[in-house]
Order: structure tokens, then C-alpha cells, then sequence
């Protein structure tokens, strides 16, 4: 091998490190399910909503008989509770009232599938809803442990360094808010498809990662940020065509490619609006519509969480809040550093969104953005146009692998370049974004708590594990 040569991010995915980091999300799953097991049977749970089950309003299904083996059903029945509760119930029942349009749909359908095939043999054996929290509980942690083989995928293009991926990795599956992951919610799901997306984004798949980052847009409803990735991808491509290039019209073409691939991200969440909107208040009279429905923009999901969890802008800034916000200062402190220590290191970056950086650095962002290999330089063209057609047809092959060596040697150069930015290029500063948007929306608008769960369940981890690494 050359000396100097730098791995593309392919060449640097180590098989070794995903079989550890593959072993490492299966053994935390298995850790946190004994963990969970042996404080429910030491402690009494504090929600006591798991054993609640009755018939569906829509379409009650008719009575079954009793499970063979019921204290087992009750057992996988017992880990039903807060939040799982309303994905369970939708799976079963679909959206009976108006709070149940807060959880979007990607995860009971999800359960909803698993249940009427795969596990639908268990349901003699241990009961339908027990069958449906199984369901859950399988989709939730194989997940999962797809998330964190894919956010060390990100992390080594990112980082150009399989060692620190990996660690940042295992510390994912060790995380303050792993429990989350393995219970009946859809920060898993979430996580999958937004880590997952990100990946396919930088790894230049953009149909891919519009169809992964859209379903993420299903899972939850700040999927919709995650938009912004290929609105940053569609700024600096069409500053390059116009400014750069001279090419108007390929700028223009960048830029609605790039808003039609918003769109798409934008389209899961905005559509399930229109179904909440279409069953909550199309045919009813005035008297009988919500508030909302009647609204200029009748957004149903922002309706639900001001009016039933009292979400909205300083409304948890109460004395009685301290201890949950004690209980988020831990992740919103290691998400505040890693902003901070991006903004120092990297001002010029930051200010100007990434119209700054260097030119290797734009060579960079141009391999990393764009699926275009790398072009031959024009001397190269000058001399091949004008040379003979004897001499041209006689070193054929040999300007072939000459022309080879040169895109080679581009491509190194580009890596190279990537290597010695590492996390703090400027093709990171859409993630830096993200987290600095997340945690401000979780400390003034959200109930603060939270941010515990948040801040791990989309590309953040990126910033935030590479962050602690550091």
C-alpha cells in the first residue's frame, strides 16, 4: 500500500469493530431485561396502569378464551405502562381519542403487524395484548441494536477513526436513557431510521436517506428537523453550481430537488395531521368541534400537547420542576460542551453556516454531498484533446490507468483532508444545529425531563458520545 494513502469511509468500516459493537447492543438489551425483571419483582411500580385493558370503543372484538398460560402473559403485561399503554392501545384499537394522536403511527402499526403474523401463534398460549406487548417489545430492541451498528457507520465517516466510532458506539448502548430503547416506545424506531438516514445522506444514497429520514418523520414528530440535512446539502451544492461553477441552471435544479426531498420529510408528520383532523372534526357541527379544529391552522398535535401535558413555552419553570431539571443537567450539560467547544474551534464555520471553510475542506463537503466523482483536472483535457489520434490510440490503456490514479489520488487527498478535520469539519455543523435547536426546545418549551431520552434519539449521538470521548 502507498505510503500516505487514507482509507475511504468503506474501506475504513472494520468488520471487527461492528461484530463488537453488534455483541455489545445485544448484551445491554439482555442486561436491561434482568435489570427490569428484578426491581419489578423487588419494588411495586409506581404506574399502576399496566393490568388496564378494556374493550375497544370502535369495533370490540368478540371475547377469547382464556391463554393457556395467563401468569405469563400477565408478566410480559406487566412492563405496559406510561407511554407504552397508548402504543399498545392504538395497536389494538386504533385512535380512540383525541390525546392518542400525540404518538404517531409508525410503531403501533409496527406492533399492530408483528401480532397478526409473526407472533400471532402466541396469542392461545398468552393472550392477544400480551402478543401485542411482545411485539412491541421485540420491534423496540432489534431497533435498536440496528441504531447503534448504524451510528457507528456514521461516526466513521465521520470521524475517519474505527476506534473512537466504536467507543462512541458502546457508550450508545450504555446510555442514561437505554431503557427507553428496550421498553414499548418509539425512540428505537426513531433512532433507527434517523441514524440510519443520516448515514445513507453522507454516504451519498440521497434517495435512501429521504425514504429512512421520512419514516422517521412517522416514528416522532421532530422528524420533520431532520429536513434540514438536505437543506444544508441543497445550499452549499447550489452555491457551488452558481458562484463556482457559473452553472444558474443546475443551482436551480439543486434547490428544488433539495426542497421536493424536504417535502417528503415533511409529508409523514403533516398527513397524519389531516387523518387526525379528517376523523376529530370533518362532519361534525360548530358546537361539537374541538377548539382546534376551528383554528387558522388546525394543528392537532401542538393542541394536545399544550392542553393535555401542558407543554408550551416556560410552563414547566416551576419551583416544584427543580428536581427534573437536576435530572436533565447531566445530558443538557454534555450537549451544551459539545456546542461551545464546536463554536471555539470553529467560529468562522459557525458564523457563516460553512461558507468559509477551506478550500480542502469544500473538497470534502463536495465527496461527501455529491455523487459525482472527482474530475480530471482541465490541463489533463487540454493535452488529451490535442494530442494525435496514433499517439492517443497507442497509450490508450496507459492513459487509463493514469486517468485512475489521478480520481485515486483525488479521492485520497479528499479523505486525508477529512481525516485531519475530523468531527469538527464543517459538514458536522448541521448536526451542531440540531442539538443546539433540541436542547433549547427541551429546556423552554418541553417538559425538561425528558431531554434525558431526547437528546439520544436521533443523530445526536454523534456529537453527544463523540463529545464525552473527547
Amino acid at each position: 500500500m502507498p505510503t500516505g494513502y487514507s482509507k475511504s469511509p468503506l474501506e475504513l468500516l472494520n468488520c471487527s469493530h461492528q461484530s463488537k459493537v453488534l455483541k455489545a447492543a445485544i448484551f445491554s438489551r439482555f442486561v436491561l431485561l434482568i435489570l427490569s425483571i428484578l426491581w419489578r419483582t423487588l419494588l411495586a411500580p409506581y404506574d399502576t396502569s399496566a393490568p388496564l385493558n378494556p374493550n375497544c370503543l370502535g369495533n370490540p372484538s368478540p371475547p377469547l378464551p382464556p391463554p393457556l398460560l395467563p401468569s405469563l402473559g400477565s408478566a410480559i403485561e406487566n412492563g405496559v405502562v406510561w407511554d407504552s399503554v397508548y402504543f399498545v392501545r392504538i395497536a389494538q384499537c386504533g385512535y380512540e381519542y383525541e390525546q392518542f394522536y400525540a404518538f404517531l403511527p409508525l410503531l403501533p402499526a409496527c406492533i399492530f403487524v408483528f401480532s397478526q403474523t409473526v407472533f400471532a401463534p402466541l396469542v392461545p398460549i398468552i393472550g392477544y395484548r400480551a402478543v401485542l406487548a411482545l411485539s412491541g417489545y421485540v420491534v423496540c430492541n432489534v431497533a435498536f441494536i440496528f441504531t447503534a451498528i448504524y451510528l457507528y457507520r456514521l461516526s466513521v465517516i465521520i470521524l475517519k477513526d474505527p476506534n473512537a466510532a466504536l467507543q462512541a458506539s458502546v457508550l450508545f448502548c450504555f446510555n442514561p436513557a437505554s431503557i427507553f430503547y428496550s421498553s414499548i416506545y418509539s425512540e428505537s424506531l426513531y433512532a433507527l431510521f434517523s441514524v440510519g438516514g443520516c448515514y445513507y445522506l453522507l454516504s451519498r444514497a440521497n434517495n435512501i436517506a429521504v425514504l429512512w429520514l421520512a419514516l422517521s418523520g412517522f416514528a416522532r414528530s421532530n422528524g420533520v428537523l431532520n429536513a434540514g440535512y438536505f437543506g444544508f446539502q441543497a445550499m452549499h451544492q447550489a452555491y457551488d453550481a452558481f458562484y463556482l461553477k457559473k452553472r444558474a441552471f443546475l443551482a436551480l435544479w439543486i434547490l428544488i430537488s433539495g426542497a421536493l426531498r424536504c417535502i417528503c420529510i415533511f409529508v409523514p408528520f403533516i398527513s397524519f395531521q389531516a387523518y387526525g383532523y379528517y376523523n376529530m372534526c370533518l362532519g361534525r357541527s360548530s358546537d361539537e368541534m374541538r377548539p382546534w379544529c376551528k383554528a387558522r391552522i388546525p394543528l392537532l398535535y401542538n393542541y394536545i400537547q399544550s392542553h393535555y401535558w401542558g407543554v408550551g413555552f416556560l410552563r414547566y419553570f416551576r419551583f416544584k420542576q427543580l428536581p427534573n431539571f437536576l435530572l436533565a443537567s447531566p445530558i443538557l450539560s454534555l450537549a451544551v460542551c459539545s456546542i461551545i467547544y464546536y463554536v471555539k474551534s470553529r467560529p468562522e464555520i459557525v458564523r457563516s453556516l460553512g461558507f468559509q471553510a477551506s478550500v480542502e475542506e469544500k473538497s470534502s463537503m463536495a465527496v461527501i454531498f455529491s455523487s459525482q466523482k472527482p474530475q480530471r483536472s482541465n490541463d489533463t483535457q487540454f493535452s488529451e484533446k490535442y494530442s494525435s489520434r496514433k499517439q492517443e490510440n497507442h497509450n490508450l490503456k496507459s492513459r487509463k490507468k493514469i486517468s485512475q490514479g489521478e480520481d485515486l489520488a483525488e479521492g485520497r487527498t479528499v479523505h486525508g483532508s477529512l481525516e485531519k478535520l475530523g468531527y469538527t469539519s464543517a459538514f458536522v455543523l448541521p448536526f451542531i444545529l440540531q442539538v443546539g435547536f433540541m436542547a433549547a426546545t427541551a429546556f423552554f418549551v418541553m417538559h425538561v425531563q425528558v431531554i434525558d431520552r431526547w437528546q439520544h434519539v436521533s443523530c445526536q449521538p454523534v456529537r453527544l458520545y463523540i463529545g464525552l470521548l473527547r
